[in-house]
């Protein structure tokens, strides 16, 4: 079996020592580094190569955001999972926008974590229920002010940015959808020009807004 290769980052040595024992009590982990800081972070994914850093956000000597930035400008295939005692929505969408692909608040079970860690492998997002919960109140009282509850997509385009957000590929979404990936393309286009979108993170973040995706799947 190939095993998942994490690099954990966090600043605690004990949180760290904590994490690596639960992490490699699962027969498809493999911790193969730690970090006390960004920086470190850094230099270690350069060194390690692994497939996942679990990022603890913030830290002295570069936190987690901008580590997460510098990460995933130069190893765009690293998956970064956010780990954090911050349950403020303001640092998920910065997490984010610096290409995380999910985020943990520390106080969530052993399993949740351990679910959060494949999900992500799988290229699929992550978000924690508390943090779920407080983003479906905050779209309910939007629909609840009048404000238009759905962006002007079609029903194709919406479903496009959907599978995109769930990770999958021009290619996938076209089997799945049984058109041309040039089809796919063309609605993913059109749609982000609708809402003003540039990159894959702001489509999930989108997605996450507007219930697109269950992210506690």
């Amino acid at each position: 079996m190939t095993k998942t290769k994490i690099l954990l980052v966090d600043d605690h040595a004990i949180v760290r020592a904590g994490l690596r024992l639960l992490l490699e009590s699962q027969s498809d982990l493999a911790v193969v580094g730690e970090a006390a800081s960004g920086r470190e972070a850094i230099r270690a994914v350069k060194e390690l190569r692994p497939d996942l850093v679990l990022m603890d956000v913030a830290m002295p000597d570069l936190n987690g955001l901008e580590a997460t930035r510098r990460i995933k400008a130069e190893h765009a295939k690293v998956q970064v999972l956010a780990l954090t005692m911050h349950e403020n929505e303001q640092y998920f969408f910065q997490m984010l926008h610096a290409g995380a692909a999910g985020y943990v608040v520390k106080g969530a079970p052993p399993e949740e974590l351990i679910g959060a860690i494949r999900s992500v492998t799988r290229g699929e997002a992550y978000l924690s229920p508390p943090l779920t919960r407080r983003l479906l109140d905050e779209y309910l009282d939007r629909v609840k002010e009048g404000q238009p509850a759905v962006d002007p997509l079609t029903d194709r385009e919406r479903e496009i940015l959907r599978l995109i957000a769930e990770g999958l590929t021009s290619k996938e979404i076209a089997a799945k959808l049984a058109i041309s990936p040039y089809t796919v393309e063309r609605h993913r286009a059109n749609a982000m020009a609708k809402l003003n979108l540039h990159n894959r993170a702001e489509l999930i973040r989108y997605a996450i807004r507007k219930g697109l995706i269950d992210l506690e799947a």
